[in-house]
């Protein structure tokens, strides 16, 4: 929270290239269906919140944007290329709205609302039926995870990046 009281939310891109930080409440957070967006993220759907009436601030770097159709333009990192925005008209009632998994704290951004259901993958009402396991419970066949280093920016601001050299 600010000084004011008004919520304070952070996130960026995988590499850290591009940061964001929002000032004051969210507006509706919803997953969209439709083509352009599974496409856009590369994904069965894409997770969004508005961001209409809160203060959005590029803190490093900004995306960069593609015009995916002639209302939108979608923001993306150009170094990672992790989705991070859908910008419709200002004067719309959409807004300009980010990526719910680039925040920080994803957990707190929870969907209210599906669109673009025609476009709905026919599977994906039922993916939470699939066996799940935890990431080190695949170590046998992949033995690569047990000397991983990962090179993504972790989920917290740092005042500079990257913080070691990759190879």
């Amino acid at each position: 929270m600010s000084l004011d009281n008004k919520p304070i939310y952070t996130g960026g891109c995988q590499c850290g290239a591009v940061r964001f930080r929002i000032e004051g409440a969210l507006g509706g957070a919803s997953i969209c269906h439709c083509r352009m967006c599974q496409k856009a993220f590369g994904n069965f759907y894409a997770p969004l919140v508005s961001v209409r009436g809160a203060v959005l601030q590029w803190t490093r770097g900004e995306p960069k944007r593609f015009q995916s159709s002639n209302q939108v333009k979608r923001g993306f990192c150009a170094e990672c290329g992790t989705p991070l925005t859908f910008e419709a008209p200002e004067n719309s009632s959409d807004g300009t709205a980010l990526a719910i998994g680039a925040f920080d704290h994803p957990e707190e951004v929870a969907p209210t609302l599906q669109w673009g259901i025609e476009a709905k993958l026919p599977y994906v009402d039922t993916l939470h039926t699939l066996p799940g396991k935890d990431t080190m419970d695949d170590i046998s066949t992949a033995d690569y995870l047990t000397d991983l280093v990962s090179y993504q920016h972790p989920d917290h601001d740092t005042d500079q990046w990257p913080l070691l050299k990759t190879k």
